[in-house]
């Protein structure tokens, strides 16, 4: 069951204005699905098959003489010295576009090894799990266009039309977005739990072996349960170091590893000079709420609803559905952070980029009351941004003050 990865456009725009165009994203994501769908008349090579590794490896020079355009290869993390030797490739014919496509996955190297060899030849892009609105076949919802554009006119917003239902919402949030568990567990519902522990114990046991031959496997493992409970909230790592028993730099390593491999996101706190007393402890989550949910080894939506992390990890995984939204878009330039300060005054979402600064709360519930405004009406007066958007699971679109306005999940 292919479906449409809502990146294809920005592809295709990206490959007509490149020579190489990297994907990258977290193992088992549907990058290898969506090159191959995207050019399946380009020649194609996986680097994690030993026929094709010892290919490209054994003459690098030789196969791309051979190869010069339209070829894919895949797991490019495998073979560094790739990189390098694309650059020679590219800059024999400077100004052919549309050459390459690479895809790239757990490796912390990998976005620092294409920007330094291939700067100005490579665009890059983050491929991430389903978004909602791609597992149910909608399209891109409209409010991607209307937040670069809005600026100070909220009224754009009030013709809005949701493409999801509140249902698809929390099932989406529940099982998480990995392709392969939530298109077969339609039919076979034990699929997804088992599909989850084999996916961690192939993480742990390729990718973090291979990268990082001297780690302790078990104390990662055990890092990786521990975080479950932290997940959408200030990370202390001195505590969760003193908790494990290991030393504050691993912890932080950990933490770093996790992000690195596209699991896990730290989200920098949002610091300004016109900004006093901010907490600069950064926060983060896991990418996939399905993945915390099992890690937590919460069996249904049910128990979801009712279990002490619900209203954390609802606002992480809005605020991933939200970055996924914006990544698909031409905008250049987009930052994402989280505020708080000192006094616990907290905004979960700060989203700054060229179009302005726009601060967003997550809410779980159906209705907003005034004192959850205060953050935001304080925000926006001191940054000048042009307005604050609260996301929460109500039925319709709704001005909560003349620059704050309510927007359901439904509609991202």
């Amino acid at each position: 069951m292919d479906k449409k990865r809502l990146l294809e456009q920005k592809i295709d725009w990206l490959l007509e204005m490149f020579p190489i165009v990297a994907v990258i994203g977290p193992r088992q994501c549907g990058k290898s699905t969506l090159v191959r769908a995207m050019r399946p008349e380009w020649k194609y090579y996986d680097l994690e098959r030993p026929d094709d590794f010892q290919l490209i490896t054994s003459d690098p020079l030789g196969f791309f003489s051979r190869q010069k355009d339209k070829t894919i290869i895949d797991e490019a993390q495998q073979f560094p010295e790739l990189f390098k030797v694309l650059r020679g490739v590219i800059d024999k014919d400077r100004h052919a576009t549309g050459r390459f496509l690479l895809t790239g996955s757990s490796s912390p190297k990998i976005v620092k090894e294409l920007s330094e060899s291939l700067a100005g030849r490579i665009a890059t892009v983050e491929l991430w799990p389903f978004k909602a609105v791609e597992f149910y076949d909608k399209p891109l919802p409209a409010i991607y266009e209307i937040l670069p554009e809005s600026g100070h006119d909220l009224n754009s917003f009030a013709n809005l039309k949701p493409e999801l239902e509140l249902s698809q919402i929390y099932e989406h949030w529940f099982f998480g977005g990995y392709p392969e568990p939530r298109i077969k567990s339609l039919k076979s519902p034990s699929f997804h739990g088992l599909w989850m522990d084999e996916y961690f114990s192939d993480y742990i046991r390729r990718d973090i072996q291979r990268l990082f031959p001297r780690i302790n496997q078990y104390s990662f493992r055990l890092f990786i349960q521990t975080l479950s409970f932290h997940s959408g909230n200030i990370i202390n790592r001195s505590e969760i170091a003193r908790a494990l028993e290991v030393s504050s730099v691993t912890a932080k390593e950990y933490l770093e590893i996790l992000h690195n491999t596209f699991i896990w996101r730290n989200l920098a706190s949002y610091e300004s000079n016109a900004l006093k007393k901010v907490q600069k402890m950064p926060k983060g989550f896991f990418r996939d709420q399905g993945i915390l949910h099992h890690q937590l080894k919460i069996k249904d939506l049910d128990t979801l609803l009712i279990h002490p992390t619900a209203g954390s990890s609802f606002e992480a995984f809005v605020i991933e559905e939200i970055i996924r939204g914006l990544q698909c878009t031409l905008q250049p330039g987009i930052d994402f952070y989280f505020y708080r300060t000192k006094d616990k005054s907290e905004i979960d979402l700060i989203v700054e980029a060229p179009f302005g600064i726009i601060p967003i709360e997550v809410k779980l519930g159906h209705k907003s009351n005034k004192r959850m405004l205060t953050a935001l009406k304080i925000f926006i007066e001191d940054t000048k941004s042009p307005y604050g958007i609260v996301v929460n699971n109500s039925d319709k679109i709704e001005f909560l003050s003349d620059r704050i306005i309510q927007v359901p999940a439904i509609y991202f």
